[in-house]
């Protein structure tokens, strides 16, 4: 169990990384990278577009596009399309951070930081698509539903969403690691090599879905108004 410890301890440790004489966590330096990543793979695929006689690229990239817009209107109606592109940025953003694991490198994800970060802006996020769609007086109403006595729970509630996003893609990321180095000390290696890599890949997968699968939800709720 020492050596767990000492793991651990060292998974949650985050390292520093000097740019230009400037202390910058690793997390962020992996950010970057992948938000470079994505730039660079989005303008390859979006480049040559035509209306007519499209290329097989192209056809494969619009039915998944349209795919993925459908599942989101369809949990958040029409009055929630206008966010569905924040939500697939960061559907693609954490998908890349768990899965970056597959070639040795720590995924942000295991930064305590950045899953705050991410919680904190789906919140905000949450709180405008309300704001937007009620206007600023049906906001507020909305915070005494079902009666004004309910008031400091609503408003508790909202401070509850981002710590359950962010615990919850915290957690599992990390739960994750704790098992693999468990499994590692009472299996042969090539065991904890395909374990490894199911949490990498289809559990990684899993987290990035079930996150953006509950700040639609949330969304949808606050959008959702008086019926």
């Amino acid at each position: 169990m020492n050596a767990l410890t000492a793991a651990l301890k060292e998974e949650l440790n985050v390292e520093m990384i000097s740019l230009g004489g400037l202390q910058v966590p690793e997390s962020v330096v992996v950010s970057w990278g992948i938000m470079l990543f994505l730039v660079i793979v989005s303008i390859l695929l979006t480049r040559n577009l035509k209306v007519d006689h499209i290329s097989r690229r192209q056809a494969i990239l619009e039915l998944v596009v349209t795919m993925i817009d459908n599942f989101f209107t369809g949990l958040l109606g029409e009055q929630g399309r206008r966010y569905v592109p924040y939500l697939m940025t960061v559907a693609l953003y954490i998908a890349c951070a768990n899965l970056i694991g597959v070639f040795g490198i720590k995924p942000p994800t295991k930064d305590l930081n950045v899953t705050a970060a991410l919680a904190l802006m789906s919140i905000c996020l949450i709180e405008y698509s309300g704001i937007h769609a009620r206007g600023g007086k049906g906001f507020l109403k909305s915070l005494t539903a079902p009666t004004p006595i309910m008031t400091p729970m609503n408003i508790l509630e909202i401070a509850i969403r981002p710590t359950s996003l962010c615990m919850r893609l915290f957690g599992n990321v990390l739960g994750a690691f704790v098992i693999m180095e468990l499994i590692k000390l009472v299996v042969p290696v090539f065991v904890p090599a395909i374990f490894s890599l199911y949490f990498d890949l289809f559990d990684g997968l899993i987290q990035t879905y079930v996150f953006v699968f509950l700040t639609s939800l949330f969304m949808k709720e606050s959008i959702g108004g008086e019926e």
